[in-house]
């Protein structure tokens, strides 16, 4: 799974750093609570000028006198925390099954699947947590069958087999090279701005660095008031609440990099075979896992499935997009990349259990069992279910390197039932585009917020995250909120309705990956940012 956070070097005054970024009765939504003002990609281009898709407005003006249904989305990724007062109202919960008797009742292959599924997990209760690589695996495979032999040596028929391995070659030593710089840079600028931190919270005689403080501080040392001055609005710039935040993000981030050089990059490295014991090549398997939706590391899942539905009824923390939804967590991704098999399991499992719509925030460039998962996603679409996946977050065309699940099967049929996403920043000026999403003027249907999102984290928290995997959430929400308005609508009619409603803009926008300015509406095949307020329009001229 692609895990993305913006790349950008800011300045804090004391240090650089790079901050990586059910069934239910239908309801009438009460009085709408006040966004947050966090979650800026709720509010609307026009009167809040910035970057969102208008969804406060939409609750507002559209649908303050309508009534909704509760709507069924699978959120396949991490996990999820089920504690989470945010998101507890609102989670899926199997009505066929009975917690905790260690029996199947509903005969659906899963005991006890009373929030979902986790594909992840071994029957002893174990989970995969930080898995290697699909081009890591495919190393570990080809390495003995090719290392050391040219071209011409090997047989006509292997020769495509053998310029594969020659490819995962060269991107394994790039992702080590580039991770053990990222990994050394962080570790360098993660102490200089710990130092740096203590060193100012002593001087300005407070137990924390937030912008409140930051924005009160009165030092009679000029240098000491300037640095306080250029920490406050470097946060505020950032999205950022506190500097203690920013350092558990640079911590995290380290750790990322140091996980993936010790595991995910190590062709050795194997969990699934002692933690799970199946033959990830053996797609017809379909029957393990454990019911443990939660998983070692919830935080990417978590917070995908606030953006999406987090509670609107509660007054607490954040809004979700959608107010009227029951999210299915189903754990089928690792750090690391995702199996095939897996991926393939989980949207059955979602379409099988009453999922209308599918949110995939996750993505890799290597699909070794790519026919298992259109299977799957063929399956998804026989039964009318819509499928939102996020583009990637390595500034690269995918229209050229094309990351799977592609947006396009085998025979060169597009999907019809997919939505691929890009994403966006807060601003409409030339770094409206997030400078890490990847794009495509065929294979990235649209854009929509993706930096600096704030939305649910684990243990009843809440922080922002970047990448397209946070404006695929957005997509599922909206999707989310037509379904349940008007609940005659097919995947089809949702993905129309979605990319005829994206509001398009030919800003000149930095093209990711480059120094060069191109016009937004090139990047994707709508040229749009998808916008809540103009599908609920749509959707009402166009639904009886």
């Amino acid at each position: 799974m692609s895990f993305s956070f913006s790349s950008q070097l800011w300045s804090l005054g004391l240090a650089l750093l790079l901050p990586l970024a059910s069934a239910a009765q239908n309801t009438t939504p009460a009085a709408l609570p006040a966004v947050p003002i966090q979650q800026w990609f709720h509010l609307d281009p026009t009167t809040d000028k910035v970057m969102g898709v208008s969804a406060k407005r939409t609750y507002e003006e559209l649908l303050k006198n309508r009534t909704s249904a509760p709507v069924v989305v699978a959120v396949i990724d991490a996990g999820i925390d089920t504690a989470h007062a945010d998101l507890k109202r609102v989670l899926w919960t199997n009505p066929r099954e009975i917690a905790g008797n260690g029996q199947d009742d509903d005969k659906n292959g899963y005991i006890d699947d009373i929030r979902g599924w986790n594909f992840l997990g071994g029957k002893d209760g174990r989970n995969v947590d930080v898995e290697t690589y699909e081009d890591t695996r495919l190393l570990a495979k080809l390495k003995p069958l090719y290392e050391g032999k040219v071209r011409t040596a090997v047989p006509a028929n292997k020769r495509a087999e053998f310029d594969l391995y020659q490819k995962v070659k060269k991107s394994q030593a790039s992702k080590i090279a580039e991770n053990t710089t990222q990994y050394q840079s962080l570790s360098e600028n993660y102490k200089l701005t710990e130092a740096g931190a203590e060193n100012l919270r002593q001087a300005l005689n407070v137990p924390r660095l937030d912008t409140a403080t930051l924005h009160r501080a009165k030092p009679t040392d000029p240098n000491l008031l300037r640095a306080a001055l250029s920490l406050d609005a470097n946060l505020r710039s950032a999205g950022y609440a506190d500097l203690e935040t920013v350092l558990k993000d640079m911590k995290e981030g380290m750790d990322q990099s140091k996980n993936l050089l010790d595991f995910s990059l190590n062709p050795t490295y194997n969990p699934r075979a002692t933690i799970i014991g199946d033959d990830p090549a053996n797609v017809t398997d379909r029957l393990y896992g454990n019911r443990d939706t939660h998983g070692p590391d919830p935080s990417h899942g978590t917070h995908v499935a606030g953006i999406i539905g987090a509670d609107r009824t509660n007054n607490l923390g954040v809004l979700g997009i959608a107010d009227n939804v029951r999210l299915m967590a189903v754990r089928a991704v690792p750090n690391g990349d995702e199996r095939d098999k897996d991926v393939a399991n989980a949207i059955r499992y979602a379409v099988d259990n009453g999922a209308s719509i599918i949110n995939m925030s996750f993505g890799k460039y290597y699909s070794p069992q790519r026919e298992a998962v259109e299977d799957a996603i063929q399956y998804a679409e026989k039964k009318g279910v819509l499928l939102v996946h996020s583009a990637g977050n390595e500034s690269q065309d995918i229209d050229t390197d094309v990351e799977f699940p592609s947006p396009v099967y085998l025979n060169g049929k597009r999907i019809p039932n997919m939505i691929t996403v890009g994403a966006t920043a807060r601003l409409n000026d030339n770094h409206m585009v997030a400078e890490f999403s990847n794009y495509g003027k065929k294979n990235v249907d649209v854009f929509a917020p993706g930096n600096q999102i704030y939305s649910t984290l684990p243990g009843q928290e809440y922080g922002n995250k970047s990448g397209t995997s946070m404006a695929s959430p957005v997509v599922v929400g909206i999707a989310a909120v037509l379904k349940s308005y008007f609940p005659k609508l097919t995947a089809e009619d949702m993905k129309r309705i979605i990319l005829q409603s994206a509001v398009v803009y030919h800003t000149k926008v930095v093209k990711p990956g480059t120094n060069k300015e191109i016009d937004f509406a090139e990047l994707s095949n709508t040229g749009g940012l998808v916008n809540l307020y103009q599908a609920v329009q749509l959707a009402t001229r166009q639904t009886p």
